[in-house]
This record gives C-alpha cells, sequence and structure tokens, in this order.
C-alpha cells in the first residue's frame, strides 16, 4: 500500500539550506503549504471517518476476495471480475494514501512539535493495522496459474491494469507465507518506522554553535558555503564536534536497520544486499554494477580534475573539506530574491515548453510549495506526489543563493513529473528511483543553461560553471561514493556491530577514493556519515541520482542536437510514470542504459563542462 516518502531529497539539498528567523523576509514573501487539499485539520472530522473507513473497508475487502482470485479469475466475467478488484484496491491505496500523504507532510512542517509527532505516529499505526488486511492480494494475485493469468491480462479491461500486474509478478520469488508477510508488515512500526522516526527526531533536535551562536542543522549546513574562510571553519567544526556526541546513537541506529535489512533479505531470498533495491527500481544489477563501474573510473576525469583546478584557486595545493563547495573567491554571491527564483525558474521552463511552464506555475499559485526555514521543519528538500486525485506538493528551505534556485527547479522537476504521472492512477503512477529524477535534473539543467546564457562577465560565467559542476560531482560522484560506503557497511555488518569509530573508518575511505588527493579530510569530517537521511530512510537509494543525472546529461545532448519534436517525447516519458521499463522508456532517444556507452555520454558532459572551465581559466 501507500507510504509516505519524500521524494527529490538529495545531498546537495542537505549541503546547506537554513537560515532562521528574521533574515528570511529579505527574500520577499515566500509560500508555506496549504494542506487543506488533503485535510482539513489533524482533528478534522474527515480525517477520523477516514481512518475508520480505512481500517473497516480494508476488512471487506480481504472478507470478500481472501482466498477467491483462483475461482474470480476461472470464472465466466474473470477478467471483468479480477479488474473490477484491482480497481477496488486502487481505490483504497487512494484513501491509505491520502491519510499518510496528510501525516507526513504535516510531520515535516515540524518535526520537533510533539502533537504533530503524535499524530504522525498515530495514523502510521492505524493505518498499518489495517494494511494488514490488503496483504494477501498481491500475494494472492502471484498464485495465480502464469497461464490463466497471461492471457486474461491481454484482455480488456483488465488490460489496462497489465504494467502494475507485471511489476507484482517481479516480487514473486521473494514473497513468503502469508502470516509472515503479516509479521513483517506488522512490526514494522516498532521496528524501522520507530528507528526511521528517533533518527528524523534526533537530526532536527541538534544544535550546533557557531562563533556563539546556536544554530540547528539547516544553517549551519548553509555556512560551509559562506564566502567567509572563517566562518565556513568555524561551521565544520561545530557539525563534527555535535555530531561527534551523538555518535553511538547514530551507529545504534546504522547497525539496527541494517541487521533489520540483512534479516529481511536473508529470508526473502535476494542474493546480494543492494537487489531489493534494485527491484524496487525496476532496473538489473549489471546495469547498475556498469554505472558505477564507470563513475568510479572517472574520478581521476571528473572530481580529482575540478578539486586541483580549485584548490589552485584557493592558493595550494589542497583544499579543506569544508571548502569543497565554498564560493569562488573575489566573486560576488547574487542573491535571489523569491519572486527573482520563481520568475527564473518558469522563464527557463517556459523557453522549452509553455505547458511545463503552466504546471510549474500552479505549484506557486496555490500554495503546493513550503519555502521558509524555520525550526523544527524538515531540512533539506522534497517533492512528494501524495495521491493521483489531489496533487504533489514540494517542500524547500529556501536561502537567496543560486544553489536554492537550482533546488528549487530540481523540486518543480519532479512536481510536474508527478502532475503528468498521476493520469495512470494510483498503482501506475509511481516511478522507479531511477527514473524518478528525470524531470527534476532536467528542470536543473533548462534553469541553468538560462542562467549561463544570461552572465556576460567572464567571471560570473566561470562562478556558474564552478557552481554547476559542483552540483553535478555532488549529484553523480558523491552519490557513487554514498552507495559504496554502504555496501562496505551492510557488507561488514553481516559479521557483526560496527562500531562509530569503524563507520567513519570507512567513510574517510570512500569519501578520499572519490574525492581525490586534493581535498584534505581533516578531523571531524569523520562524522559526516550521520546526517545523511538515505542511509537511514533509504536504503542504496543514493544510486538514483547518478543514474538519473547521466540520462539527463545524455538526453540534453540529444534535446541540443535535435530540439524539433524532443518535448512531446520527453512529456511521454514523463506521462508513462511507473507503466514502462526504463529500456522501452529510452528506446524513443535512442539511449539503452544496458550500452557502457550510454554511461560514458552522460559523464563526458561533466567533463566538458570542466574542459570550458579551464578554458575560461586559460584565457584570464
Amino acid at each position: 500500500m501507500a507510504v509516505f516518502r519524500a521524494i527529490g531529497t538529495s545531498e546537495r539539498a542537505m549541503a546547506g539550506r537554513g537560515r532562521q528567523g528574521g533574515e528570511a523576509a529579505d527574500l520577499g514573501a515566500m509560500p508555506e503549504w496549504d494542506l487543506s487539499d488533503l485535510y482539513a485539520s489533524p482533528d478534522s472530522p474527515r480525517v477520523k471517518a477516514d481512518l475508520v473507513r480505512a481500517d473497516s473497508w480494508a476488512k471487506e475487502f480481504e472478507g470478500r476476495y481472501k482466498g477467491a482470485l483462483a475461482d474470480l479469475l476461472a470464472a465466466r466475467d474473470g477478467v471483468a471480475a479480477l479488474h473490477a478488484a484491482i480497481a477496488e484496491y486502487e481505490e483504497l491505496d487512494e484513501l491509505f494514501g491520502r491519510l499518510w500523504s496528510y501525516a507526513g507532510l504535516l510531520h515535516a512542517t515540524d518535526v520537533s512539535d510533539v502533537a504533530k509527532s503524535k499524530f504522525y505516529g498515530d495514523v502510521s499505526e492505524k493505518l498499518t493495522a489495517a494494511g494488514v488486511h490488503l496483504l494477501f492480494f498481491t500475494l494472492e494475485l502471484n498464485r495465480l496459474p502464469d497461464a490463466a493469468l497471461d492471457a486474461a491480462m491481454t484482455t480488456s479491461p483488465l488490460d489496462h491494469y497489465r504494467p502494475w500486474i507485471e511489476d507484482v509478478r517481479k516480487e514473486k520469488p521473494y514473497q513468503l507465507a502469508d502470516e509472515l508477510e503479516r509479521l513483517f508488515h506488522e512490526k514494522s512500526v516498532t521496528g524501522r518506522g520507530a528507528w526511521n522516526r528517533l533518527f528524523d527526531e534526533t537530526i532536527s533536535s541538534l544544535t550546533f554553535y557557531v562563533d556563539g551562536e546556536e544554530l540547528a542543522i539547516e544553517p549551519t549546513l548553509n555556512k560551509l558555503q559562506d564566502s567567509d574562510a572563517r566562518v565556513r571553519k568555524a561551521a565544520a567544526q561545530a557539525l563534527g564536534k555535535t555530531f561527534a556526541g551523538h555518535t553511538r546513537t547514530f551507529a545504534l541506529i546504522t547497525n539496527t536497520l541494517a541487521k533489520d535489512k540483512e534479516i529481511s533479505d536473508r529470508w526473502r531470498g535476494f542474493e546480494d544486499i543492494a537487489d531489493s533495491r534494485h527491484l524496487a527500481n525496476r532496473v538489473e544489477r549489471e546495469v547498475v554494477d556498469a554505472l558505477v563501474a564507470s563513475v568510479e573510473d572517472a574520478y581521476p576525469r571528473l572530481s580529482h580534475r575540478y578539486y586541483k583546478i580549485k584548490a589552485k584557486w584557493f592558493g595550494g595545493g589542497q583544499l579543506d573539506y569544508w571548502d569543497r563547495n565554498a564560493p569562488l573567491p573575489d566573486v560576488p554571491q547574487r542573491q535571489f530574491r523569491w519572486k527573482d527564483a520563481q520568475d527564473t525558474v518558469l522563464d527557463a521552463y517556459g523557453a522549452f515548453s509553455p505547458m511545463m511552464a503552466d504546471v510549474a506555475k500552479t505549484f506557486f499559485d496555490k500554495r503546493w510549495i513550503d519555502a521558509p526555514t524555520r525550526a523544527g521543519k524538515a531540512p533539506g528538500a522534497f517533492a512528494h506526489p501524495t495521491v493521483p486525485s489531489v496533487h504533489p506538493y514540494v517542500l524547500l528551505n529556501f536561502q537567496g543563493k543560486a544553489r536554492d534556485v537550482m533546488t528549487l527547479a530540481h523540486e518543480l522537476g519532479h512536481g510536474v513529473h508527478q502532475v503528468l504521472a498521476g493520469k495512470q492512477g494510483a498503482l501506475m503512477a509511481p516511478t522507479p528511483l531511477t527514473l524518478a529524477e528525470t524531470a527534476s535534473v532536467f528542470g536543473e539543467m533548462l534553469t541553468f543553461k538560462s542562467l549561463l546564457a544570461q552572465a556576460k562577465e567572464k567571471r560570473e560565467r566561470k562562478a556558474m560553471l564552478a557552481a554547476k559542476i559542483e552540483d553535478m560531482l555532488n549529484t553523480v560522484v558523491r552519490q557513487i561514493a554514498f552507495y559504496q560506503f554502504e555496501r562496505k557497511v551492510h557488507t561488514e555488518r553481516k559479521e557483526g556491530e560496527l562500531t562509530a569509530d569503524k563507520l567513519g573508518e570507512l567513510w574517510m575511505s570512500v569519501q578520499g577514493a572519490s574525492l581525490g588527493p586534493s581535498i584534505r579530510l581533516g578531523e571531524g569530517y569523520e562524522t559526516f556519515w550521520c546526517y545523511i537521511p538515505h542511509f537511514i530512510h533509504s536504503p542504496f537509494y543514493v544510486y538514483a541520482y547518478a543514474f538519473g543525472d547521466c540520462l539527463v546529461n545524455s538526453l540534453y545532448a540529444i534535446y541540443e542536437k535535435a530540439a524539433d519534436g524532443f518535448a512531446e517525447k520527453y512529456f511521454d516519458m514523463l506521462r508513462a510514470g511507473g507503466t514502462k521499463h526504463h529500456a522501452e522508456l529510452l528506446a524513443p532517444f535512442g539511449l539503452d542504459a544496458r550500452d557502457p556507452a550510454f554511461w560514458s555520454m552522460g559523464l563526458k558532459v561533466i567533463e566538458g563542462l570542466i574542459g570550458e572551465l579551464e578554458t575560461l581559466e586559460a584565457q584570464a
């Protein structure tokens, strides 16, 4: 059934936003969510009624269909009857998704609020309990005779759900007996769900002391992009000091969840520690392995090469880790008011497609965006699709930097994708994570190219190229390093618990290999694994960013060479949602992720930008 999931959060987004209080007024009026399209308030009678309805309807659905699907399909009108059952299951998914989305989004507005946390916890428990009565459906669907189901799902009206049925059947080799599935489901609230919540509430409650000022994690991370080197260093040291005081807690969370996953994988029969993620992403292990190998092979040509250039700009052979994302010296940093950021993104979208800009504009007009930073607000940024009958919501922590504008473009890309895919319905609108980043990264690229075209001065162009390259390195190189860190953690956890020191050692090894010799990983950085939410919420999620970035780089190269007709093929890809495999979606563009040249094409785009930057530097 539907679960609340923050889609689109990235390490780049977590790399620093979050100014508190009064400073936000300088950025102009910013929207905050209007969640009333879901529910009026937590104590709304409709919330209570829908929770009761979800439970009673799930029980009634179970009573009608459990143990009856085989007979249903064999009946004279079996195709129509099975279609009706799946359609009803989809309606239930919508109802569950609406409730879960509202509770999760409300909680994200202030995770430190006790009442909102209780509401989120209570809704999660009730929906988990109600969802027990729906577990049988996909399990039983997978027990239907293959030949009979193959024939049925090619026949109207059941053929509408064929993509979803085929997806469900991919889970067949890994499903357990009904009672075991029920146990896993019920214990998720007190197991993985509880540890995830502990992580969120712990991270949001941390305080960091920077130059005598007490800050939350977002504004502290934001200072790593300050133009003053002293401020960056102070922020990095504050992060390391506070993280160090909580590494036992974060190590316990990491160890517990890694063991929890190992138990689940072992019972389900997954061979590799990341196979369950690959299955969820509907991508083959060999495709991911090819991506990882291509990126690792490119480390010297990408991150090592770029950071060597940047270290030279900063007057030395090495950069301290807190200077990795620092703005270029002696280049004024443009400050964007909220209205400027909105216009910048909408203009870039509109130049590609007026329809794309129209969909994105709705997010601003109807308050589907929560933009300001606030104490207790969830860090980073995400776009959550809720359910097709409503609309997505976007969360930001906007601070007026150019990177914030890129984040806005990124999350609105998700939002546009989710709106277009919503027409596929609750079961088939969700897109595998590897493809979910397509529209977000493409929207970012459109916005970057638009801003770059407006840059008249050489030093401004140089600064913009450097910022874009850094974002791409964070999205591709850094995320693959994260993936390798997770692989090391989950592999070694099989032999026993990992101490915080051991986790730090693994972290430093992958960071050193990916960032290269021009980044000095000093004392304190060994704790920075603590705050990455993907390790906790979505194990092995991170490679989806690299997949999406390389995919979009290849797509954009095709768009620049032959723009005519590209937009409609692009929107057809987004509208497909989760109904097509990545091979089907990429075929109209002449791309194939199984071909090693596909990854090389995407990585060469980054190399090209670094080369352009080197040319500008030589002309200086």
